[in-house]
C-alpha cells in the first residue's frame, strides 16, 4: 500500500511556474513507476508525466512537452513536476499516482492503483 500527497498547487499568471511534489509513504517507492495526471472542470482526466523507477524514462503528453519536467528522488521519497510557460489551458486539478511495482511505466491511468487527493493549479490569463 502507498499513500500520495501532493503539494505546491496555486494560482499563477500565464507565463509562470510552479514545482508540484508528491511524497509518497513506505519504504518501497523506489520500486513504483510514477505518474502525473490532470483534470479540468468538465473534461475527463488526462495523462500528463510518467517516470520510470529509476528515473531513466520519462515521458510526457504532446501538450507539456518542453514545458514540463517530471523528476524523482527515492532517497525523499518523492515526485516532482515542474511546470514552466503555464497557460491558462493548464489549469487542472493535478493528481501523482503510482504503479504496481511488478509493471513497467504506463502512459494510461487503468495501470495505476494508487492516487493522490489532487492539488488545484489555476492559471490566469
Amino acid at each position: 500500500q502507498v499513500q500520495l500527497v501532493e503539494s505546491g498547487g496555486g494560482l499563477v499568471q500565464a507565463g509562470g511556474s510552479l514545482r508540484l511534489s508528491c511524497a509518497a509513504s513506505g519504504r518501497t517507492f523506489s520500486s513504483y513507476p510514477m505518474g502525473w495526471f490532470r483534470q479540468a472542470p468538465g473534461k475527463e482526466r488526462e495523462f500528463v508525466a510518467a517516470i520510470s523507477r529509476s528515473g531513466a524514462g520519462l515521458f510526457y503528453a504532446d501538450s507539456v512537452k518542453g514545458r514540463f519536467t517530471i523528476s524523482r528522488d527515492n532517497a525523499k521519497n518523492t515526485v516532482y513536476l515542474q511546470m514552466t510557460s503555464l497557460k491558462p489551458e493548464d489549469t487542472a486539478v493535478y493528481y501523482c499516482a503510482a504503479r504496481p511495482a511488478t509493471y513497467s511505466v504506463t502512459l494510461s491511468e487503468y495501470g495505476y492503483d494508487y492516487w493522490g487527493q489532487g492539488t488545484q493549479v489555476t492559471v490566469s490569463s
